[in-house]
């Protein structure tokens, strides 16, 4: 779940290599935000239900 959260998340906002490879800063940033975000919904929806 968490990774499929991930991966859904990077399609939707362009998270792409190609960001990766041009402006890594702001990769790592918004794939912390992802991570973050997808740390959030799969603990609310697994381990606290």
């Amino acid at each position: 779940m968490f990774s499929q959260l991930i991966k859904a998340f990077a399609e939707k906002e362009n998270v792409t290599e190609k960001l990766k490879s041009d402006n890594p800063m702001l990769w790592v940033q918004k794939m912390n935000n992802i991570r973050n975000r997808a740390m959030e919904i799969v603990d609310s929806e697994v381990i606290f239900v």
